[in-house]
């Protein structure tokens, strides 16, 4: 990157399906207010809307100008932070968004391409995440919710416009308070935004993808 200090675009978005709390979004503040040293961090709350989320993504990434965008979701449901390696050109939403919208085979970007490839050292960053003692995982996908939505739209963002630029998305946990009981795989917000810290700093002086086996069979 040519700033000597790089500048961060890191989001996470606003409750939803009933939720009181996104652990994305407390994750992308704890990390603004205490970013890793030598990178410049500015976190935005994006609205769970299809449409809208990109609209202030799009903003936001006009107004600070970045050379580095992560895009944080809830996967509720998942034991780690996942680094997303492909967004896909749908939505197909399962349940409706914080406006009532539930598009159902929907072109993200009518005319783009299917799928693009997240521009982050996808691997780096799992690796850097699992050093730093959080668990991790690479993931294969984003789902067709909002969250895919951001990715692709990030993604196609940067293709055509910034390609300076780099970026991707990531899926965090429940955090402990929206699983009472320890019913289902959680991680407090302070571990999720480690990671995060370990993640960027990973991400942000290196284009270059480590060559280990993140694969899945199913």
């Amino acid at each position: 990157m040519s700033r000597s200090t790089p500048r961060v675009l890191l989001t996470g978005f606003e409750p939803f399906g009933g939720e009181s709390v996104n652990p994305s979004w407390q994750a992308a503040q704890a990390v603004a207010a205490a970013p890793p040293a030598g990178l410049d961090v500015t976190a935005v709350r994006l609205p769970c809307v299809f449409g809208q989320s990109l609209t202030a993504l799009r903003a936001a990434v006009a107004e600070t100008g970045p050379d580095l965008v992560v895009c944080l979701g809830q996967a509720g449901g998942r034991p780690g932070v996942t680094v997303e390696r492909v967004a896909i050109n749908v939505d197909d939403a399962r349940i409706p968004d914080n406006a009532g919208a539930q598009p159902i085979d929907v072109p993200v970007v009518p005319g783009g391409p299917a799928a693009y490839f997240s521009t982050l050292p996808v691997k780096r960053c799992v690796a850097a995440m699992r050093e730093a003692g959080v668990p991790t995982a690479l993931s294969n996908t984003a789902g067709t919710f909002v969250c895919n939505h951001v990715a692709y739209g990030l993604a196609h963002l940067l293709a055509t416009k910034i390609p300076d630029a780099r970026g991707g998305f990531v899926h965090v946990p429940w955090a402990p308070d929206q699983v009472p009981g320890g019913s289902a795989p959680s991680l407090p917000v302070e571990t999720v935004a480690q990671g995060i810290r370990a993640l960027l700093l990973a991400a942000a002086p290196e284009r270059e993808d480590l060559r280990v086996t993140e694969g899945a069979t199913h």
